[in-house]
């Protein structure tokens, strides 16, 4: 697809004027978002663009609204037939905002030219009052990750506080969490048959707010009531039992409904839809996107874009169940994988793209080498409710098999226009180094850890060990460090081999909850060990609905309510994250002079050998 081939109308609309080019003088839904408008299925605002206008409906986005002047942009598309719509965008606003030090961010990836200043501060609770307050009587419902992940109570670590449902805080009328498609797909047909926004209470994946009197039976069969809001803000410990129970049935392909008391009033939050299947998937890439930026950005760059616009997703969800990762929390831990035909008709459009010159840059997914993977009995995944299908160690049941995998790479590999095609998502690589019953999926597993390392690497690969430390790596759901050395070692003989100049690059994290400051000091020992100088690492940051969030607030483990060490406060933070920088000259006094306040002396000669 030529970009001078695109009128204005193939995009949504963004203002009156375009609505106008295409006929309309009323909108159904009206969506507002804290990201540019780039129409790509890797950003949601144009995921949910794209399925409304699927069903039917007349869709304009209003991307970036300005909330400080006289709110032109929140009136502008008037009021629409259905219901307005409100998300942060891709990331948390404030995650996106601020560093782990909690310092201003001087760029926003998803903004033209990556200016920082185009959204504001918790942007679905900003836009939602300003649109509650304009038009009181007209829905509003809330989508995207910043909604997901504050459904129920929640730590927020920039108040360094409990913060109620985030339906409470704005006013909206329902959320939908997770990824969206069938949730919406469902309220439209509902609105459609003549049911009032505020009637609707039983499409699964929505979370709303109602008087204890109009909670009606529950459709789902089972049911579970949390602790209320402000007894959780009396007792960090019951707040600790709360997450469990989310983080349990979020995790079940059968969950119950959960119950939580806000304000006396009842948050009433339904259970997940099952996996998306292959069909349903597949339609939500196919649909009809110009996979560009909005026509008003041209000549400025969207960093985010510029990222992936080469690149394909081929699955979503992830079954790590990482302590410090939201993504099971908000797609969940069961796979849903696209077919291969959805896959190659999204690469042919790649190949047609303005300035694409061979290269896919990521063939990949939340992990890459899920694809198409599950549990080999169903039957039994119905009965379990682990965050985790790898942690604490592979599940007997899980199907490892990267048959299907290598067989994309390759079917992408032989089309006409692509050069080479990278792997630029993480990699889990105790799912390669695995070896169940199953030969096949052995015999595939060590094929793909081959052709990944001799064909898909970019000159850098990137994996996350995350730590060193066995104490640490448990509390994060980790696998053991020597899988990652047994990884290195494979690496580094295959580039000896096919004689490869590449680089492995891993990912680490200070101040997480269990890690202590020596821990960090044996992690710079035993690294510098293996001839790395860090680049990749960050302090842990806590972000709502996490495992880690959950001990760094509470104090407690969520699973075993035992108490878990956790650098607060700024020197305990500095004092871990300082290693990373040993061979900093800088740095070199402050870690000699804590090593000896560790006694360990070993771990300074290990570090200054020299003195």
């Amino acid at each position: 697809m030529e970009e001078r081939s695109l009128q204005l109308t193939d995009w949504l609309p963004t203002t009156k004027k375009e609505t106008e080019l295409r006929g309309w003088d009323e909108m159904d839904v009206v969506l507002f978002s804290g990201d540019a408008y780039v129409d790509h299925p890797s950003f949601g605002t144009a995921v949910i663009g794209r399925l409304l206008e699927s069903e039917g409906l007349r869709v304009a986005i209003v991307p970036q609204p300005n909330w400080r002047d006289d709110l032109r942009d929140f009136k502008k598309m008037g009021i629409p037939r259905y219901f307005f719509a409100v998300t942060a965008g891709v990331m948390d606003s404030m995650i996106n905002h601020y560093t782990a030090g909690k310092r201003l961010r001087s760029n926003d990836a998803y903004t033209p030219d990556g200016r920082s200043d185009m959204r504001p501060d918790r942007a679905v609770t900003v836009y939602s009052r300003i649109l509650k307050k304009l038009y009181p009587d007209v829905p509003l419902l809330l989508g995207g990750v910043e909604a997901s992940l504050r459904r129920v109570t929640h730590y927020d670590y920039w108040d360094d506080t409990l913060h109620k449902t985030i339906l409470a805080d704005t006013g909206a009328d329902l959320l939908i969490y997770g990824m969206g498609e069938l949730p919406l797909k469902q309220l439209v047909q509902s609105l459609r048959s003549g049911k009032k926004f505020r009637e609707i209470r039983d499409i699964p994946q929505t979370a709303f707010l109602c008087t204890k009197e109009e909670v009606t039976p529950n459709p789902f069969g089972e049911e579970v009531t949390l602790f209320s809001h402000d007894a959780c803000r009396s007792d960090k410990l019951k707040q600790a039992k709360n997450f469990r129970v989310v983080e349990e049935q979020s995790n079940r392909l059968s969950a119950a409904r959960i119950l939580q008391e806000v304000d006396n009033r009842i948050l009433v939050v339904n259970p997940p839809y099952p996996p998306m299947k292959e069909a349903e998937i597949d339609a939500t890439f196919d649909l009809p996107y110009t996979r560009l930026p909005h026509p008003k950005y041209r000549g400025k760059t969207i960093p985010a874009y510029e990222m992936i616009k080469f690149s394909v997703n081929l699955h979503r969800g992830c079954f790590g169940g990482c302590s410090f990762c939201t993504i099971s929390a908000h797609q969940g831990k069961f796979i849903a994988s696209r077919s291969k035909a959805s896959i190659l008709a999204e690469v042919e459009k790649i190949i047609r793209m303005p300035g694409f010159k061979g290269y896919i840059s990521d063939l990949g997914g939340p992990s890459a080498n899920m694809y198409r993977m599950q549990g080999k009995d169903l039957t039994i995944c119905e009965k379990c409710k682990k965050p985790s299908c790898i942690f604490p160690k592979v599940c007997f049941n899980l199907n490892t098999d990267h048959t299907p995998l290598l067989e994309i790479y390759h079917a992408v590999d032989a089309l006409p226009g692509v050069k080479k095609s990278f792997i630029g998502s993480g990699i889990r690589y105790d799912l390669l180094l695995y070896r169940s019953n199953d030969e096949k999926a052995n015999d595939s597993a060590h094929s793909y850890l081959r052709e990944l390392i001799t064909l898909h690497v970019s000159g850098r690969l990137k994996v996350a060990p995350e730590h060193t430390s066995e104490k640490t790596l448990q509390t994060m759901r980790k696998p053991s460090f020597e899988l990652f050395s047994q990884f290195k070692r494979i690496f580094d003989e295959l580039n000896e081999r096919e004689a490869l100049n590449q680089q492995l690059i891993p990912y680490f994290i200070s101040s997480h909850p269990g890690c202590t400051e020596e821990e960090m000091a044996e992690l710079a020992a035993i690294t510098k060990n293996l001839n790395f100088k860090l680049e990749q690492v960050q302090d842990f940051t806590p972000s709502p609905m996490t495992l880690a969030t959950e001990i760094y607030y509470t104090g407690y483990h969520p699973y075993t309510l035992q108490p878990v060490y956790t650098a607060r406060t700024k020197e305990q933070k500095n004092g871990q994250r300082l290693f990373f920088f040993w061979h900093d000259p800088q740095n070199k006094h402050s870690i000699l002079r804590a090593l000896k306040r560790m006694k360990r002396p070993d771990l300074i000669y290990r570090l200054y050998p020299k003195g």
